[in-house]
């Protein structure tokens, strides 16, 4: 099954189930055995210090953080592996709403780890068939059932830009950039780059960011749609945290039907018709289950006045 099938329907008819991926990865040697100690459930406190990906919950926000500062957050292997394990966990935690995706150090991600590359090709174990399994920089062709959020410090570039392409929103610091480095070394984009940013600034703009590898800042991935947010350096985190409770104050089932009917429409439908039903299949069953008890909330005064986030929305 097409790993987009991670964005599951509200009827709960989800059909792709994440240990075949997880299994793929052990059955091509991305882990050695015995190399990784893995904790799959996040904690009130970040992980060890040592891992590569540590997590951290916030009540319902979990935060995911690519720990390799030493090689400005490159994904190796393990943190491959690592990355797609920790957002699997939390598509399947009941008790998580959002994600945000970040890097320690004052880096996103530089992109692949490409001093473990030089070694030969052999330290790609790639799948010809996308849909059998994953991306050389781990979650990057997964659609998860729940926000994602991404919180962009330093450099975003190559692998990295596709990553923070995986999110639903990114939050940019002042000093950021994006970019396509990897043009400078002859390594393609074949995480999602060239489908993901063509779908969010124009294949004009893109092929601008394709073709010349050059490096795009904050205010410049603002204005082309790249950049959702700016704020000053320092606050991606905190800033993506606090929009992340914002967003999961809101009901939840309409959020991500909506959602999911977005990213349909995007990249998945035949035709405006089939869109449309598509959007009216997923919706209609919200009316029942949140849109009545939501209704009476207005009814009885709730968020009138402007007033827009509300204690105990759901």
């Amino acid at each position: 099954m097409a790993l987009r099938a991670f964005r599951s329907v509200v009827n709960g008819n989800s059909v792709f189930r994440l240990r075949s991926v997880l299994a793929r990865y052990e059955e091509l040697s991305l882990i050695t055995a015995g190399r990784l100690c893995y904790s799959s459930a996040a904690s009130d406190h970040p992980t060890q210090t040592g891992q590569t990906v540590v997590t951290e919950r916030k009540g319902v926000v979990v935060t995911v953080g690519i720990n390799r500062p030493e090689a400005r957050n490159s994904v190796n292997r393990e943190t491959a592996f690592r990355l797609i394990k920790e957002l699997s966990a939390f598509d399947q935690d009941d008790t998580l709403s959002v994600a945000v995706l970040h890097g320690l150090g004052g880096y996103f991600c530089a992109g692949l780890d490409l001093k473990e590359l030089s070694t030969g090709p052999d330290s790609l174990k790639l799948v010809q068939d996308v849909t059998q399994g994953p991306g050389p920089m781990g979650p990057s062709r997964m659609t998860l059932s729940k926000p994602l959020i991404a919180a962009v410090s330093g450099y975003a570039v190559a692998g990295g830009l596709e990553l923070a392409l995986l999110a639903d929103i990114r939050v940019v610091e002042e000093s950021a950039i994006f970019g396509i480095f990897c043009r400078r070394f002859g390594v393609p984009l074949i995480d999602g780059g060239t489908v993901r940013l063509p779908a969010l600034i124009g294949l004009s703009r893109a092929l601008d960011l394709i073709l010349t590898g050059r490096p795009v800042g904050a205010q410049e991935a603002l204005a082309f749609g790249l950049a959702n947010r700016v704020v000053p350096d320092g606050q991606a985190l905190q800033a993506a945290v606090e929009l992340a409770e914002q967003i999961s104050s809101f009901p939840q089932l309409c959020l991500r039907a909506d959602c999911n009917s977005a990213y349909h429409s995007t990249f998945d439908s035949s035709s405006f018709t089939e869109a449309m039903q598509f959007e009216m299949d997923r919706g209609q069953p919200i009316i029942a289950a949140e849109s009545v008890k939501g209704a009476g909330r207005f009814a009885a005064g709730t968020g009138r006045g402007g007033k827009f986030f509300e204690p105990d929305q759901k």
